[in-house]
């Protein structure tokens, strides 16, 4: 289906032109006719192709047809999981909407705090954010929800995941009934939980599925290793050499490992940063920013990064460590191969994260093909980066000491323990009429 065969208003479709869309993914054309007509749709397909794009033509034609006056009330509302989603949808609205005349907002934290405030005081058409500084700037009374008109709600499953339900929950009852505003839900996976919550704030909403039997994408070409943990870094590091990784995306199950592989690979010529929950949100929209650009080659990241992120040209992805959730298995590989690119997905399966592999399998409902590595592909003449200090804590118990316990008396030399005895004897008043205190104790 191409796009100029659905009603879309003139506006929008310079958007989709300027994007460079020119036909459906089918999830696109299998939800436009649906929500374009007015209905409810909850939408399950792989990521990277094209849920973002199919909730946003709807939304901005939907504010289109329905024109009202001059108003700083919000008329659509976009939910989001993570802050990166967040940014990543707003940029694609910018685009889709550079014609529409309408002005779009995204809220999220770790960014300054009166900047955001103050724009959505100032008014804004559609609002995109993440839920904890919604229901923040709500509770203040700084926008309303009385007046919209349309709700999406991207990644749902991840919205449960991250524990954001309670919150859902709070600003969707300070919405208008459901059946007075049209809703949108899109998600790679659409379980049983997140099917209720749809029947819950939905009016009757289309289920649409898309390619249900198989949760990866098509074009990513799938690989594991068996390694032992010790070998992973010479095996990554060969793998690298051997691949010519234009861009790619190493993941990590944690920060002290992302930062452990960051020191490693920049010390053997493999420039690279990395992004986790605990990285500043400045700099963390500078890092991707470096690495869709190009100027970053290897980008590393915990799991924070796996959820919503278009980055064209991401020739590779690497498990370092294998997720531990089978679902995470393919949002981290999703970031290849997006809207019908090709890309390669490589495993690094040691002792510990074999006991994965089984789980992963029947998730994603095939087997990984498995490789065995020669030995010349193991890089042992590696250089080995400075030890990294230790952050200190001042919560840290000093050395011998248990944490939770005091430290253990120490013995006070005897002139040093006079000395403070005489520092803390409290002063004598001066007995009045010349009388001295009787044995050597003050006057009351």
């Amino acid at each position: 289906m191409q796009f100029n065969e659905l009603e879309i208003p003139q506006q929008v479709m310079q958007g989709v032109i300027d994007a460079g869309f020119s036909s459906c993914t089918p999830i696109q054309a299998q939800t436009l006719p649906l929500s374009l007509s007015g209905k409810d749709v909850a939408g399950q397909a792989q990521t990277g192709t094209g849920k973002t794009a199919a909730f946003l033509i709807t939304l901005l034609t939907k504010l289109l047809q329905t024109p009202t006056e001059a108003s700083k009330r919000p008329r659509a509302l976009i939910l989001a999981p993570t802050r990166e989603l967040v940014v990543q949808i707003e940029k694609d609205a910018q685009v889709l909407g550079a014609h529409c005349g309408l002005s779009i907002q995204a809220i999220y934290g770790g960014v300054d705090y009166m900047k955001q405030k103050n724009a959505l005081k100032d008014g804004a058409d559609v609002v995109i954010g993440t839920p904890g500084r919604l229901i923040d700037y709500l509770k203040q009374k700084v926008y309303t929800l009385k007046h919209i008109e349309m709700l999406v709600i991207d990644e749902a499953d991840r919205m449960f995941d991250m524990g954001f339900i309670p919150d859902l929950r709070f600003i969707l009852r300070r919405l208008p009934p459901f059946d007075a505003r049209q809703n949108l839900m899109f998600s790679a996976t659409l379980n049983q939980r997140v099917m209720e919550l749809s029947y819950e704030f939905m009016n009757a909403p289309q289920k649409v599925s898309v390619t249900p039997e198989k949760m990866t994408a098509e074009r990513v070409e799938q690989t594991l290793y068996h390694v032992a943990n010790k070998e992973k870094f010479p095996l990554l590091l060969g793998l690298l050499r051997r691949e010519g990784m234009a861009r790619t995306m190493v993941f990590v199950n944690t920060k002290r490992e992302a930062e452990r592989l960051q020191d490693r690979l920049n010390e053997n010529d493999f420039p690279s940063r990395v992004i986790s929950g605990d990285v500043e949100q400045r700099k963390r929209l500078n890092i991707l920013e470096q690495f869709k650009r190009g100027e970053l080659p290897i980008l590393i990241a915990t799991d924070v990064a796996s959820r919503g992120l278009h980055i064209d040209g991401v020739s590779h992805v690497i498990n370092y460590d294998l997720p531990q959730d089978a679902e995470d298995y393919v949002h981290r590989i999703g970031r290849t191969a997006r809207a019908g690119a090709e890309g390669k997905a490589i495993s690094l399966a040691d002792e510990d994260g074999a006991f994965h592999v089984e789980a992963i399998e029947e998730y994603i409902r095939h087997k990984i093909p498995v490789e065995w590595a020669e030995d010349e592909l193991f890089v042992h003449d590696y250089k080995r980066p400075k030890h990294r200090p230790a952050p200190v804590s001042a919560a840290r118990p000093a050395r011998g000491q248990q944490r939770g316990k005091p430290p253990a008396k120490t013995a006070t030399p005897p002139a040093a323990d006079a000395e403070a005895q005489k520092r803390r004897r409290p002063r004598r008043k001066k007995p009045s009429g010349g009388d001295t205190p009787n044995n050597g104790t003050t006057s009351s």
